[in-house]
């Protein structure tokens, strides 16, 4: 019974710090499954994992999101910014194609190809404010970017951030467009998730509650120190990371 807490606590690890860096979260799960065999493993574990980290931005940026209601063009952004990967992000659901796109192989060279675009995107020169310059053309082309995420190992909140350094926007800025618009992202892949998961027979067990609680208290505190991190530092870090990653998966596949 102790080892199955330990795999919750795993999980809760690699969902609240990958879903908020410029790395994969879904691929580093996903690997996870194919090296390991948790049993804790699931559609509601995962769900649960997801609640944990909506529910950590959310208490996260609650001032922001209160004052979304005074500042309804920036809530309006956030919307727009957020229904590429809502319909496409349906229609690779309801055509199966999210799960072609499941494989080590395909992980590996997304993980190198965005870690080095990111690096490329990290370099360029800030010219952007997000308070004056977040338009409705800015903000539909990181949409569309963060629709790649759908995309195993390319990783949303890195692409977002390489789409916000592609416009010129500065890393803390590109950062907080990442964790606005990852609201109504985790809030829609909860809801598809919890379609399969609503005809299944279920149990409210503690390992559902540590799921979340877990989830929760490390997203909170990766979201927390990252915004620090980008304020002082680049993103190379990560660059070197998704490479050294990306090489050793080549490894792992063409050995």
């Amino acid at each position: 019974m102790i080892s199955i807490y330990i795999e919750i606590f795993i999980l809760a690890i690699i969902q609240g710090i990958s879903e908020f860096i410029p790395v994969s979260s879904s691929a580093h799960l996903l690997l996870l499954s194919n090296l390991s065999n948790f049993s804790s493993s699931s559609l509601l574990i995962d769900v649960s994992l997801h609640l944990g980290s909506l529910l950590a931005i959310i208490f996260y940026f609650r001032d922001d999101l209160i004052n979304f209601f005074k500042n309804k063009s920036l809530a309006l952004l956030i919307i727009i910014g957020s229904i590429p990967i809502i319909i496409i992000g349906y229609l690779f659901y309801i055509s199966n194609l999210i799960y072609y796109f499941r494989n080590i192989e395909i992980i590996a060279w997304t993980t190198l190809i965005f870690g080095i675009l990111l690096y490329f995107a990290d370099n360029l020169k800030v010219k952007k404010k997000f308070d004056h310059n977040l338009s409705i053309k800015n903000i539909l082309i990181i949409g569309f970017f963060q629709a790649l995420a759908l995309i195993p190992g390319v990783s949303r909140s890195g692409i977002v951030i390489t789409a916000g350094r592609f416009l010129n926007f500065n890393r803390y800025d590109s950062s907080k467009i990442s964790f606005y618009l990852s609201i109504p992202a985790l809030a829609g892949a909860s809801i598809l998730n919890l379609k399969n998961v609503i005809n299944q027979d279920l149990e409210f067990n503690i390992l559902i509650i540590l799921s979340i609680v877990f989830s929760f208290i490390f997203s909170y505190f990766t979201i927390k120190y990252f915004l620090f991190f980008v304020k002082k530092f680049s993103l190379k870090i990560f660059v070197y990371y998704r490479i050294f990653l990306a090489f050793l998966l080549f490894i792992i596949i063409y050995s």
